[in-house]
């Protein structure tokens, strides 16, 4: 059976993902950060790491570079919130085998850990060309950095923290736990920054956040 680790800052996907996943791999482990996950992997040697790409502590690409030369043998799958382009090639060249949305249904998500496992290369369908282009261009070609959204400058510190958590999934009951704010206060910063930012729903702010590097 495949062993595999699950790396992702948020436990509600990490809960979420292990019960996709279901009886189809043994999961021998998590971890919320680069840290964890540098020393989680380490200690287990799993055959698979599902990887999200925007980690505290330096991102997913951290991770790779980090242990894909130690540990040759371990593959990895990312499995990120972001579709950007940048994202996708920045840990494809650090060593990942495959690049999945969060989007990805479960038996996908079951079928692209046990191809990956077995060696191959595995892309959510949109983003194949990303790589596709970005090697056709050679290997020292730079990834295009995006034009940040002036609507960001809008934003007061402490909305670009509630912002991201935001486009991360987190509840407004976790938000006010992360940052010790009230849950009425979150629903405040939570509209002034749909309003300052012109967007209507969570869904449309994790969408410009991806583009935006900002999760």
């Amino acid at each position: 059976m495949t062993r595999v680790f699950l790396v992702d800052d948020h436990s509600m996907v990490r809960s979420g993902v292990r019960a996709e996943l279901g009886d189809a791999v043994e999961v021998v482990g998590e971890a919320a950060d680069v840290a964890g996950a540098v020393a989680g992997v380490r200690e287990t040697r799993p055959d698979v790491v599902l990887l999200d790409v925007h980690l505290p502590g330096g991102g997913g690409r951290a991770v790779l570079e980090q242990l894909r030369p130690e540990l040759p043998d371990v593959r990895w799958l990312a499995l990120s919130v972001s579709d950007a382009a940048e994202d996708v090639i920045a840990v494809i060249r650090a060593g990942a085998r495959g690049y999945v949305t969060k989007t990805i249904s479960g038996p996908d998500l079951r079928d692209a850990v046990a191809r990956v496992a077995e060696g191959d290369v595995v892309f959510s369908p949109r983003l194949a060309g990303f790589v596709l282009d970005a090697f056709a261009a050679g290997p020292a070609a730079p990834a295009p950095e995006p034009d940040v959204d002036p609507g960001l400058d809008l934003l007061s510190a402490r909305e670009r923290e509630v912002m991201q958590l935001l486009a991360r999934g987190y509840t407004y009951r976790e938000i006010g736990q992360r940052l010790f704010i009230s849950v009425k206060t979150v629903e405040s910063h939570a509209s002034n920054v749909l309003r300052k930012l012109q967007l209507s729903n969570r869904n449309e702010l994790t969408r410009w956040a991806a583009t935006n590097r900002l999760l």
